[in-house]
């Protein structure tokens, strides 16, 4: 028989092993949940109330947590590195932050899972750890602190100018200061910015003109915009996205236009008349649903742009017969790219036709429209309060482009943080 000494000494450990696998687990479900297109913020605050709870186990485990955290960092995924992160944060200790800053070192794309461990532990905790990184002489230890401070919306003062005005400073850092000025409306930054808009390094021109532009000052910018998002690659696509938002309607018609003789740009056709929100395009919209490929996205964009839930108003259909988008199960496939439709609804052409019909007059064709209503900034808090994730970031830019002075909703942080700066 077992006393009951011996029955937690067992269970224990166990107990704390699941706390750091689902820790580390829902982390990466949350990481695709913060760009999902059917994730709300309540939706996105129980998750992270589910990630919060695991943690508070891992805190109880005090040491024995630890060792776990520490043995998994060796896997050097990011949930890994968010939940061994967050604990070294919290407990202030050099030597645990220096098993975390080793992995993210050995595998830089993890740097995510540290910064996103930044950005979920409160900002007076921190206070000590990020202003050493902002002074240290490590590149990477410095990117790390801006990065901290982008998350929590705090200023670096004149350290952000220092970075910028380097010209020896290594490109992903020059990246994340151009980037941290944008977020944080530095506007007395302006001028080292435009320096930048014709750097050599790709990711440091994206950043000077994406800033450039949430700054206010938009004739160049746009240009180099332009030259970025005609790159087929995700930073092209972050171009894409803030393109069409700060071109005047009659430029961002027209540059889609320009656009649509190239096959290759059918998707980021549908993708831009959502960012438009001109409801011009509604009918247009409506053919490209009978298009597998597309039919999902353009329900998408329909959406974004009538407001329309196309599941909840039964709106939807049955996936096309013998479709296949995704990874297939033939192993001469090479094609193992994800299908980054597969949380959209199928929309019915027929059912959506009906419902334009009887709707379109409540909208105004040369007008821009986010979730149904016109785009105001009244509509943009309303977004930010109610709805999905990829309306939610679009609401923050469009946010951000009309208030030159505040600084950009970070719809990334904890939910319980949004609903808190929601409801001041």
């Amino acid at each position: 028989m077992h006393t009951p000494g011996a029955i937690t000494k067992r269970i224990i450990p166990q107990v704390l092993e699941q706390h750091a696998e689902e820790a580390a687990f829902l982390w990466i479900l949350r990481d695709s949940a913060v760009g999902a297109p059917h994730y709300q913020l309540s939706d996105l605050a129980k998750l992270d109330n589910r990630i919060e709870a695991h943690l508070d186990g891992l805190r109880i485990g005090g040491a024995d947590a630890w060792r776990l955290c520490e043995e998994a960092l060796k896997l050097g995924e990011a949930g890994e590195v968010f939940a061994a992160g967050v604990l070294a944060l919290e407990s202030k200790d050099a030597n645990r932050l220096e098993d975390v800053l080793e992995t993210v070192a050995q595998f830089s794309e993890k740097l995510r899972g540290l910064v996103s461990a930044f950005g979920w532990v409160a900002p007076q905790r921190l206070a000590g750890t990020v202003k050493s990184y902002l002074t240290s002489q490590s590149p990477l230890l410095r990117q790390i602190g801006l990065s901290a401070c982008a998350v929590h919306r705090a200023d670096p003062g004149q350290i952000l100018a220092n970075i910028i005005a380097d010209d020896a400073a290594p490109a992903p850092l020059q990246a994340c200061a151009l980037r941290t000025a944008g977020q944080l409306k530095r506007r007395n930054l302006i001028d080292p910015i435009k320096g930048h808009l014709q750097a050599d390094d790709e990711t440091v021109k994206l950043w000077a003109a994406w800033s450039s532009v949430l700054l206010g000052d938009r004739k160049r910018a746009i240009e180099t915009l332009k030259s970025v998002a005609c790159n087929k690659s995700p930073l092209g696509q972050r171009a894409f996205d803030l393109l069409l938002r700060a071109m005047s309607p009659t430029d961002a018609h027209l540059w889609l236009k320009s656009l649509a003789q190239f096959p290759e740009w059918r998707r980021d056709l549908v993708v831009g008349v959502g960012i438009i929100g001109d409801p011009f395009y509604v009918p247009w919209l409506i053919k490209q649903m009978s298009i597998p490929e597309l039919s999902r996205v353009a329900g998408e964009a329909f959406s974004c742009i009538t407001g329309v839930d196309i599941a909840y108003e039964d709106l939807d259909d049955e996936p096309p017969q013998g479709f296949e988008a995704g990874p297939t199960e033939n192993p001469e496939d090479e094609d193992v790219a994800m299908d980054g439709d597969e949380d959209l609804p199928w929309p019915s052409p027929l059912k959506i036709t009906a419902w334009w019909e009887a709707n379109k007059g409540r909208f105004n064709q040369g007008v821009r429209y986010l979730s149904g209503m016109p785009i105001s900034e009244l509509q943009c808090k309303r977004v930010l309060t109610e709805g999905y994730q990829r309306q939610r970031k679009s609401a923050a830019l469009e946010l951000a482009l009309m208030q030159v002075e505040a600084p950009l909703f970070e719809v990334r942080a904890p939910g319980w943080r949004q609903q808190s700066w929601l409801s001041e």
